[in-house]
């Protein structure tokens, strides 16, 4: 399988020490990725919402005599256009390809199974377990937290913010917890950030998912694993993180001895009050 726009800038990226106004060009980059190689650095500089030099520097810092030399590189290795083109489809149907190729990013990321079984591991031992998000990732938190509530004993789903995050995240950790899973998208609010930082502070190990490995919540997380996000739409589609978030979910189930046993405990409690509609 040929490796996905992002993919590749994502490797390109690894080993290198980055500033943070570095990390949003790469960031940008990446959820751009099939543009990239065809941007000016005028243009990638608008794009990442960063001064022109700054993107020069960006490129000095990977390596590469400057953006034009960048660009080269990128022009190079991308792949030859297949028969159907992008103006081939409409606009929804761009917005499915796009989350497609999401989907196979994610795949080739999976090919390393180790820090999604890390992860398990740490979802697993934490009682109970806080799962963060806010605004346009409390709904990947919630479906998270829904499904965990049945093979873990304890789980706290944190998808409101205010000035009582930062207590629920004390109550959790004073009843034992040493994780805590987040999830974090675009548009990435100010205060994840902020709980993040608090939950570490408290003894709290991280593990977010998020859009991209150069997301503002990076360097408040122990444990990152990247799944894009789809912006060709009005409003982000998440696909990948949705559906990393069910891998994690069964890493976790792995290290929860009694996770099969719960899920059969609930199958007969559900027969027996007629839960479902069969």
């Amino acid at each position: 399988m040929n490796e996905s726009p992002a993919a590749r800038l994502q490797q390109l990226f690894e080993g290198h020490r980055l500033t943070p106004t570095q990390r949003r060009i790469a960031h940008s980059m990446v959820r751009r990725a099939a543009d990239v190689p065809f941007l000016s650095s005028v243009e990638l500089a608008e794009l990442a919402g960063v001064s022109q030099p700054s993107v020069t520097r960006f490129a000095v810092a990977l390596g590469f005599d400057g953006y034009p030399a960048l660009r080269r590189h990128l022009r190079e290795v991308a792949p030859a256009e297949s028969e159907a083109g992008p103006d081939a489809y409409n606009e929804y149907q761009q917005a499915v390809y796009a989350e497609i190729e999401n989907l196979r990013h994610l795949a080739e990321l999976l090919a390393d199974p180790s820090p999604v079984e890390r992860a398990g591991r740490l979802l697993a031992a934490s009682r109970p377990l806080p799962v963060l998000g806010l605004r346009a990732a409390s709904s990947q938190a919630r479906g998270f937290a829904y499904f965990a509530a049945k093979v873990h004993p304890d789980v706290r789903l944190l998808d409101e913010g205010g000035t009582m995050l930062a207590d629920r995240i004390d109550a959790a950790r004073r009843a034992g917890a040493s994780a805590l899973m987040c999830f974090a998208l675009p548009r990435h609010p100010k205060e994840v950030v902020e709980a993040l930082a608090y939950a570490r502070s408290a003894g709290l190990t991280v593990v977010t998912v998020a859009d991209s490995a150069f997301a503002p919540v990076a360097g408040h997380s122990d444990l990152l694993i990247p799944a894009a996000v789809g912006t060709g739409l009005a409003f982000d589609t998440a696909c990948a993180p949705m559906l990393l978030g069910r891998v994690l979910l069964e890493a976790m189930c792995d290290d929860l001895p009694d996770a099969q046993a719960r899920l059969e405990e609930f199958d007969a409690r559900a027969a027996a009050r007629g839960l479902f509609v069969e």
